[in-house]
């Protein structure tokens, strides 16, 4: 029987994630991911991939969404009233350009003063109707692609044991910032033949392979690369005809409901044949 043994909200596009012992999961996702977004002055998205000290951004979204708290090492917790009225602004995430609700001067300030650049935050605004693209199209807030963000336990160990038969160290399934942790399936990589899923009330469709970054290469308790693994090793037996590296699967949500740990996953649809990687640019 496979469970979910994981649920992880991300409130914040790059910043650290909140696990949940329970979770609704709307049309966008768990309930706050990847509503908030860090832009530098010219409104372009902040990841890891360029920021890594991003991890160590810890923000607390209060239930009603009204109040956000960001916490990091060396700074004073800074609270903040959530603005979703004020006329947004233009932002660009992997240069689409989208709008988001500029959440003031105060929350600025302590981004820029930690990442050491300047920065600002800002929301998905209550009329963001962006559309994910995929084998079940979706929506999303910030996140890169797909509402969910789904891996399996059984992939993970696989990694690992490649890993230590290499002589490198395991890496911790933080590193690659899913939703939805699952295990009990007997065989990895299982999520990447689930074409329909229901997560506790939920329901899950497959919308594409996740494609893996050097964000896969930053410590999530340091905010530092700790590269090259888990790329390396990834590259060795994940790579997609394209050249990419996949690990994990995105998917729409098309009956939004929810989830606690413990919940059994019912896979409704299984794809035809071994599609596996070849969907990964669907």
């Amino acid at each position: 029987m496979a469970v979910i043994v994981e649920l992880v909200s991300y409130p914040i596009k790059g910043c650290a994630g909140t696990p949940l012992p329970r979770a609704r999961i709307g049309w966008a996702g768990l309930d706050h991911d990847r509503s908030f977004m860090v832009v530098d002055e010219h409104g372009t998205f902040r990841s890891q991939r360029r920021d890594p000290r991003l991890a160590l951004v810890r923000p607390e979204v209060a239930a009603d969404g009204r109040r956000l708290v960001l916490r990091a090492p060396g700074m004073d917790a800074v609270e903040i009233a959530v603005d979703t009225t004020s006329a947004p602004r233009g932002v660009s995430l992997f240069r689409t350009a989208y709008e988001g609700v500029d959440q003031g001067p105060e929350a600025a300030a302590w981004l820029s003063e930690f990442l050491g650049a300047p920065s600002s935050l800002v929301r998905v605004p209550p009329g963001h109707a962006r559309v994910t693209s995929g084998l079940t199209p979706g929506t999303s807030g910030y996140a890169d692609s797909g509402a969910v963000h789904l891996i399996s336990r059984p992939s993970l160990d696989v990694l690992n044991r490649r890993l230590a038969e290499a002589g490198r160290p395991a890496v911790p399934m933080e590193r690659f910032r899913p939703n939805i942790v699952v295990d009990g399936w007997e065989e990895p990589h299982a999520e990447d033949e689930v074409r329909r899923a229901r997560v506790g009330t939920a329901e899950l469709g497959f919308a594409k392979l996740a494609l893996r970054c050097v964000v896969t290469t930053v410590d999530q308790r340091t905010g530092a690369r700790a590269g090259p693994e888990p790329l390396r090793t990834l590259a060795s037996y994940r790579r997609v005809p394209e050249g990419q590296v996949a690990f994990g699967a995105k998917f729409a949500v098309v009956r939004p409901g929810r989830a606690a740990l413990g919940d059994e996953v019912l896979v409704d649809v299984w794809s035809e044949g071994t599609a596996g990687l070849a969907d990964a640019v669907r």
